[in-house]
């Protein structure tokens, strides 16, 4: 069993792809800042305890998960929650406290050159996004050299530099290929610090190598090679292109102790035939409507709302658009579900099935019977709905989401924004299309859901945490602590766990010192 460390852990994405292959892989401790994100860790920590070693006990879980529970721990179950709690801790590196607490429980665990260990983890990409850059240029008193952010890989390498891994796996943005600090390329003191992590920490007592490789190609950084020979864009991982229902562009960088297995050549990720899409990841999931923020929610109150704006824009858009509109404007809803979720049809059953069998076995679980975890939709204003009805509207009709004020250029829909004809905004309301992988889950959508827009004019609506999880490719047992903005947050920052499987699967191949099949 290869023991592995995942640093900067978030809900536990890179994680949970290792820690499904059980009989390959142990994780010794999940280290994340954030208090929340390390309540999601510690409680799937729980379940993979039960599932190995007491599955009779998994009820207690998901008692949890379905709300029928305060705690998910019983007295049969304490043994696992007490694990869980070992395994998933609120660490923050670059801290000093945070520093000592992770070194203590990697020298109880006599991590060190001998024993083939593997560690993951993607630090803090907020320096580093295209998006996080272009805000930092807006103040005028920002400092790369002095955002500590850009360094905090260091902390990365000082566990690499101190307990020397046999490989181990980075995750981060594709800005980290383009940020500068200075004139310094960022991604070119990466690869040199990386490749030889003993110079770069000043460590005495070892001439430490790493050969840094990409999965997706046969390129290899060495220490002493030249950055600017590499092509940066080899490092590039595209989800969409194995399996994932996302166009999600990371860098995943690849590093093998050179000592260890120097013969032979680092594995790399099979391309799929064809891409998995929206429709087929949440397509069969139970059909939510919206809720109305800032006024009496009812389904009345919704209802009327949504037929307003199909019957006014339906006089107003283009032509081709009209009947979808009108017969959104005609549609007789049924009855609200009882439950906590908020069905157009109730009498559907939603079974959850992508029609991609891979997938289907990732994602499914039977012992939820129906029960759709973090699967409630967010309130939106007035004004909102209708610009989600007829953003859907346009794409189910034209093929692409409407763009701009000069795709939304009726007057009921403009936002109020100074600068909405500046071309500032061009992407500000996005429909995730149906029949394509979505775009990239991010972050942002804990803020608003105008990027995450659900392709379903009936339903009016952004995507919910689970859906969001689901083009992300958490299984649909994946329960998500925290209100649901942090719920979103952790699913927009996180690994997609299928190909975070993918990869460990070829680690795993590696470390058993098989040549890639």
């Amino acid at each position: 069993m290869t023991l592995v460390v995942d640093l900067f852990a978030g809900p536990g994405g890179l994680g949970e792809g290792f820690a499904c292959h059980d009989d390959e892989f142990d994780i010794v401790v999940s280290a994340e800042k954030d208090p929340v994100a390390r309540q999601t860790l510690r409680l799937r920590a729980f379940y993979r305890y039960l599932r190995r070693n007491q599955p009779e006990q998994l009820q207690d879980y998901f008692a949890y998960c379905r709300g029928q529970s305060n705690s998910p721990v019983s007295e049969d179950s304490k043994r696992a929650w007490d694990h869980a709690n070992a395994e998933a801790q609120v660490i923050e590196l670059g801290s000093s406290d945070g520093n000592s607490r992770l070194y203590d429980i990697l020298d109880r665990k006599r991590l060190g050159p001998a024993l083939p260990w593997v560690l993951i983890g993607g630090p803090p990409c907020q320096a580093y996004s295209l998006v996080g850059r272009a805000r930092n240029r807006g103040n005028q008193e920002y400092r790369p050299e002095k955002d500590h952010r850009h360094f905090l890989y260091r902390e990365y390498l000082n566990i690499i530099g101190r307990y020397q891994p046999a490989v181990f796996v980075m995750e981060n943005v594709k800005g980290i290929l383009s940020a500068k600090v200075g004139n310094e390329q960022i991604f070119h003191s990466i690869l040199r610090d990386l490749s030889a992590p003993g110079e770069a920490l000043g460590l005495a007592e070892h001439d430490l190598r790493y050969r840094i490789c990409s999965l997706v190609c046969d390129t290899e950084f060495h220490a002493g090679d030249d950055p600017s020979a590499i092509n940066p864009a080899d490092y590039i991982i595209r989800a969409e292109q194995f399996g994932i229902p996302q166009a999600r562009h990371r860098v995943i960088l690849l590093g093998i102790r050179e000592d260890f297995h120097q013969d032979v050549p680092h594995p790399t990720l099979k391309p799929v035939a064809g891409q998995v899409n929206v429709g087929q990841a949440i397509g069969r999931l139970p059909p939510l409507r919206s809720r109305l923020s800032k006024e009496v929610d009812s389904l009345q109150n919704w209802q009327a709302t949504v037929r307003w704006y199909a019957a006014n824009l339906a006089t107003q858009a283009r032509h081709a658009l009209q009947p979808v509109l009108t017969q959104v404007s005609n549609a007789e809803l049924r009855s609200e579900h009882t439950g906590a979720l908020r069905y157009l049809d109730g009498d559907v059953d939603y079974d959850g099935f992508t029609g991609v069998p891979v997938l289907d076995e990732w994602l499914r679980e039977e012992q939820l019977s129906g029960c759709w975890l973090n699967h409630e939709a967010r309130g939106h204003m007035r004004s909102d709905l209708g610009r989600y009805l007829y953003a859907a509207a346009f794409a189910k009709v034209l093929g692409t989401s409407p763009k701009g004020h000069a795709d939304f250029n009726l007057g009921m829909l403009r936002p109020e924004h100074k600068n909405w004809e500046s071309g500032s905004f061009v992407d500000r309301f996005r429909v995730q299309m149906a029949a394509r992988p979505s775009t990239t889950i991010t972050s942002h959508i804990s803020k608003d859901g105008h990027y995450f827009i659900h392709y379903d004019p009936m339903q009016c609506r952004s995507l919910t945490v689970r859906e969001a999880a689901r083009l992300q490719t958490f299984p649909d047992n994946y329960f998500f602590e925290g209100n649901r903005t942090q719920q979103y947050h952790q699913v927009g920052n996180a690994v997609p766990p299928l190909l975070a499987s993918k990869i460990a699967s070829l680690v795993a191949q590696f470390i058993r010192r098989e040549q890639p099949g």
